[in-house]
């Protein structure tokens, strides 16, 4: 994909971002919120529907049937990806310590989260097997040296790459596709781009892309559909911003 043409709507997009009226913008962000919480959760096995959701988020009413965990998770997400936020307003670059509070985050009232797995973990259906006790704890120490050295990296590629990574070392025994998707948008708002969320119905097409960095070191593919998302979430803005600027026409 032409990286080129994106960045030069995230240029028009940070331009002419300001010019949103509060609310129109403030609508987006909820409504991407819930979606991106909905799909992050729905990848890992959560059974609530959009709907349910955005119940649970926006009027904070448990759903009948289902566990106090999958509950947790859409609840937990939701901080989780508010602390990212945070984090990135105030600038602070990724490193090990927001890394480990978003999975403490994302744990809460279900395990103790921010500590590294000792257990052997296996990927179902995938072609590699994460590392395992003291090779784990040296690659997962190496990824941090490495995000300072890729700093100067587009936020696409940027963003990919620790995706990819940290879900191929899964440092955690559980939690760890879901702070990679929340890495992955750490990086893209800290370089000003829009977060992204990948589709539950598109999830073959994601884990065959993480399957391939995994097991060949080839990020094209996740580079190419990390594009594809953030040029559709730059579209929506650019479109609105357009629809803003049009005179209106006297009668």
């Amino acid at each position: 994909m032409d990286l080129s043409k994106i960045l030069e709507k995230q240029k028009r997009y940070e331009a002419g971002k300001d010019s949103l009226p509060e609310m129109t913008a403030a609508s987006y962000e909820k409504a991407f919120e819930v979606e991106y919480t909905h799909n992050s959760t729905a990848i890992e096995g959560n059974t609530l529907t959009l709907i349910e959701t955005k119940v649970v988020l926006e009027d904070g009413i448990a759903i009948g049937g289902k566990s106090l965990r999958e509950i947790y998770e859409v609840v937990n997400h939701k901080k989780a990806f508010q602390y990212v936020k945070d984090c990135v307003g105030r600038g602070l670059v990724l490193e090990e310590n927001i890394v480990k509070d978003i999975h403490a985050l994302l744990m809460e009232n279900i395990l103790t989260g921010g500590i590294y797995r000792r257990e052997e973990v296996v990927i179902s259906g995938a072609s590699h097997t994460p590392p395992a006790g003291n090779e784990m704890y040296a690659q997962i120490k190496n990824f941090y040296v490495e995000l300072w050295q890729k700093q100067d990296l587009n936020g696409i590629e940027l963003a990919a790459w620790t995706h990819a990574e940290f879900v191929r070392i899964h440092p955690f025994l559980d939690g760890s596709g879901r702070t990679s998707r929340l890495l992955m948008n750490y990086q893209l708002m800290g370089k000003g781009f829009l977060p992204v969320s990948v589709a539950k119905e598109d999830r073959l097409e994601y884990y065959n892309a993480l399957d391939k960095y995994a097991a060949h070191g080839e990020l094209g593919d996740f580079v190419d559909m990390i594009a594809a998302l953030e040029e559709k979430q730059l579209d929506k803005y650019l479109a609105q911003a357009a629809i803003q600027e049009q005179p209106v026409q006297s009668m």
